[in-house]
């Protein structure tokens, strides 16, 4: 395995804050897909293998925090708890009555979510629930991404169901019924993973090596490593492209140019987290649940608050005096407050936290991440637009393509890709030697 950074895991990784590991990635991984967690029970850490203590959760909108009420990515699916919560208007909510009366019609190929929502449920449900969840999950915007590979969930039921409501809220209470939590987390860090998949697999990996190019060769495939003044070539039977967009577009356009076009064509956000730890005496009575939400239209620095300490034990008990607040910043294309300093930054994302919670004191220790160019966009057309990559990639035995880019985001997802590509890769050498005079 050949890895440019120094090592493994990209953007699964544990630092220390105020002397303990704090996630600086993902902190959680879906528990309702088997891929994380198997892999994890896997390669030992079966017994670190945890789940959050809270997922209550609140939306900071029109002047105060106020309770999240139950959705499925944004659209609600209990209208009482959105009524008290206070989060839309009385119109709002008297708008959303038309989603039972709009028309059956023909499922379309995509659509932007925030072009669905809006015309279904208006645009005050788009932009204070719908928004919020989005930028979370992908940092972009509700009105740019694709219904089918963004919400794959949502897309399901509006081919099935007249009513988004109706359709919503049945299918919570089916995911009630499930009986399991549905996030997973790693007792010292989900950015544990890649290091014990790592030791786990007994691979050779090379780390803080850049490949620069690579070619097609009668059998195989020929990578060129390193600087240009002292590169190196290197002979391999095949080659899984696991790197984002832009730099597999460089690496495939010599011998696969149609799938360097489509992913050239795929853009990406830059998020940045800053992770506070106060005195819990200072704070405790001000940070409940897991967390909030803050939808674009508020006009905020930040997007979303992680109060890790009451969301992950086993970050509470190795500190009862400390309290963990992670606080997330960036969107697509709206990346000018992520070009301030570290200070800056922190000094912003601190000052929203406290409009937000009324804790006015300093934290004990504070630490900035930034993640450049970290989350694909999944415009209209992208489940196409892979489709076609996949294509043609599959022309060229013994390559394959994985990540982010391609099938979501997630950590159990990008395991998916993962394997995906390797069974390619593996039935590509078979049909080659196969047909070996």
């Amino acid at each position: 395995m050949i890895e440019g950074a120094p090592v493994v895991g990209g953007k699964l990784r544990v630092s220390e804050v105020a002397g303990l590991p704090v996630d600086e990635g993902a902190e959680a991984m879906l528990n309702r897909r088997p891929e994380a967690v198997s892999l994890a029970r896997a390669v030992g850490l079966s017994e670190a293998i945890v789940h959050p203590e809270t997922i209550r959760s609140a939306v900071w909108t029109r002047g105060r925090v106020r309770p999240l009420p139950p959705t499925l990515m944004g659209i609600p699916t209990d209208l009482r708890a959105l009524a008290r919560a206070g989060i839309v208007s009385r119109s709002a909510l008297a708008r959303m009555q038309a989603d039972r009366l709009l028309p059956a019609s023909d499922p379309e190929p995509d659509v932007a979510v925030g072009e669905l929502v809006g015309h279904r449920l208006g645009a005050e449900i788009r932009d204070r629930l719908v928004e919020p969840l989005l930028g979370g999950v992908y940092a972009g915007h509700a009105r740019e991404i694709s219904l089918r590979a963004g919400v794959p969930q949502v897309a399901a039921l509006v081919d099935r169901e007249r009513s988004l409501l109706a359709a919503a809220s049945a299918a919570a209470e089916e995911s009630r019924g499930v009986g399991e939590p549905v996030f997973a987390g790693l007792a010292g860090g989900v950015g544990r993973l890649p290091g014990a998949v790592a030791e786990a697999s007994g691979a050779v990996i090379r780390t803080g090596t850049t490949v620069r190019g690579l070619q097609r060769r009668a059998k195989g495939w020929r990578l060129v490593l390193g600087p240009t003044r002292d590169e190196e070539v290197l002979d391999v039977d095949a080659v899984v492209v696991a790197v984002p967009a832009a730099p597999a577009a460089r690496l495939l356009a010599r011998d696969v140019p149609e799938a360097a076009r489509l992913l050239a064509e795929i853009e990406y956000a830059s998020v940045a987290l800053v992770t506070f730890a106060f005195r819990r005496d200072a704070v405790a009575d001000r940070v409940t649940g897991s967390g909030f939400l803050v939808p674009p239209v508020d006009g905020r620095v930040i997007k979303a608050a992680t109060y890790s300490s009451n969301k992950w034990g086993w970050l509470a008990e190795a500190d009862a005096d400390l309290v963990f607040v992670r606080t997330s910043l960036g969107r697509h294309r709206e990346e000018r407050d992520l070009q301030r300093d570290d200070v800056d930054l922190a000094a912003v994302a601190l000052a929203d936290l406290r409009a937000a919670t009324g804790v006015l004191t300093a934290p004990v220790d504070t630490r900035v991440t930034r993640w450049g160019g970290a989350l694909p966009q999944y415009a209209v057309g992208h489940l196409d637009r892979v489709a076609r990559v996949r294509a043609a990639v599959a022309g060229q035995p013994g390559l394959a393509v994985c990540g982010a880019a391609y099938d979501g985001v997630g950590i159990p997802a990008c395991i998916a890709s993962a394997e995906k590509a390797v069974t390619q890769v593996l039935a590509g050498l078979r049909r080659r030697e196969t047909m070996a005079p």
